[in-house]
């Protein structure tokens, strides 16, 4: 399997960086698009993995979707196919085969979907019956994923008599869940919420003139992270980034100040300045913004600086087990970091000595490759297994990288 050798800039620099489009928003408007019979194009659509799973899917005329590692992808479509006429199979990697789908499955088949299991009970793949729904009150578990919950409101409005979703106990990924809900208002759906119920009633849908994807947060956060590990004079410029984004990945830029980044907004994007300074120790629960958590405690550990992070439950069924995942690959680099196996990841400053350049294992993860990268800055030249990864979300990551000042050797 091929590896990419990383070294780190020798010096400080100005790097410009056009960042790529959410795949988050990308993929909501791709099935809103489909749902509403829009002809319009989207526009600055993400060209990452995932994407282009769900364009290929939706403009196939197949019955037979493999969707490989998308989740977004299976999820999405999972709930869009089971009211289209017809009969559908989704299937994906085997490590999709290992990621929970029966919370889904369960709601969908309250509504009167026809779905079943092709091998193991409450994973894909799926066949699917696609047929009329009829929307109902449904009770689901706060905690789950987020992407659950929108792609039941991405059909509501087109369910007969609508879907109210009833969230029981704290809820997860909240952002992700009020993206969901203005995109559809870009759609002209009318939607409520209070407390922890959702309502979108039965209602016409009026697609909007242009719809544009704004760039991707969560991208944004790795160039963070080299900011906060680079050399005193550094300036990151990231392009294409919003100020009143709708992401909630965009809190990024604030959790970032107490790790030594300062930033300001600029006309069509947002500049990053190292002020070197950082805080004692850093805590936060990622609940709302799970997909940072493994930037930040990378970043974190190279900077010292001991960490508990919580919130962190859904990183198990991710794809791969984003924790364990951490703890064995933070350790080549010195790190000894620990969890309670359930929510959280700790460090408390414990290291141990390395004694060769690290060979970092990405699991076929995307973040994992991303997040562990900008740690050569002060690690040195390490190893990044299978580089290709990060074409899930990040096509273009190596090459921003090279940008910035990094040698890459192919291995």
């Amino acid at each position: 399997m091929e590896s990419l050798v990383i070294i780190p800039p020798k010096e400080k620099k100005t790097v410009t960086i056009e960042l790529p489009s959410s795949k988050s928003i990308s993929n909501r408007l791709l099935i809103l698009n489909a749902i509403s019979y829009s002809a319009r194009p989207i526009k600055n659509l993400s060209d990452s993995d995932d994407t282009r799973a769900l364009y290929t899917s939706l403009h196939s005329n197949a019955s037979f979707f493999n969707v490989g590692a998308a989740g977004t992808t299976m999820r999405f479509l999972t709930a869009f196919l089971s009211r289209i006429v017809g009969e559908w199979v989704i299937t994906g990697s085997e490590r999709m085969k290992e990621r929970p789908i029966g919370v889904l499955v369960d709601a969908l088949r309250q509504l009167g979907a026809k779905i079943e299991y092709m091998e193991k009970e409450g994973y894909p793949p799926l066949r699917i019956f696609g047929s009329a729904l009829q929307g109902k009150t449904i009770e689901l578990p706060g905690n789950i994923s987020s992407q659950y919950i929108s792609a039941l409101l991405m059909i509501a409005p087109v369910v007969k008599d609508g879907i109210i979703l009833k969230l029981i106990g704290d809820i997860t990924s909240k952002p992700y869940i009020l993206l969901t809900l203005k995109l559809l208002e870009q759609y002209g759906v009318k939607a409520e919420w209070n407390a922890n119920v959702i309502s979108v009633p039965e209602q016409t849908m009026i697609p909007p003139e242009q719809v544009t994807v704004e760039a991707d947060w969560s991208a944004a956060s790795y160039w963070f992270q080299i900011a906060a590990l680079s050399k005193l004079g550094t300036k990151i410029i990231l392009k294409g980034l919003k100020q009143n984004s709708l992401q909630g990945d965009a809190r990024v830029a604030d959790l970032f100040v107490p790790l030594g980044v300062n930033h300001k907004f600029i006309d069509g994007g947002i500049e990053l300045t190292k002020s070197g300074k950082s805080v004692e120790r850093f805590e936060y629960d990622f609940t709302d913004q799970p997909d940072l958590a493994q930037t930040f405690a990378v970043t974190c550990a190279c900077l010292d600086v001991p960490f508990h992070l919580k919130g962190l439950h859904t990183l198990k069924i991710k794809e791969t087990d984003r924790i364990n995942a951490m703890i064995k690959e933070a350790r080549k680099l010195g790190f000894v970091f620990s969890t309670n196996n359930v929510d959280n990841l700790v460090w408390n400053g414990a290291k141990e000595e390395i004694t060769e350049p690290p060979h970092i294992q990405t699991y076929q993860d995307h973040r994992m490759a991303m997040a562990f990268a900008p740690a050569s800055l002060i690690i040195g030249k390490m190893k990044i297994q299978n580089p290709s990864v990060v074409s899930k979300s990040y096509p273009s990551y190596w090459e921003d990288l090279k940008k910035g000042g990094f040698s890459l050797i192919s291995s």
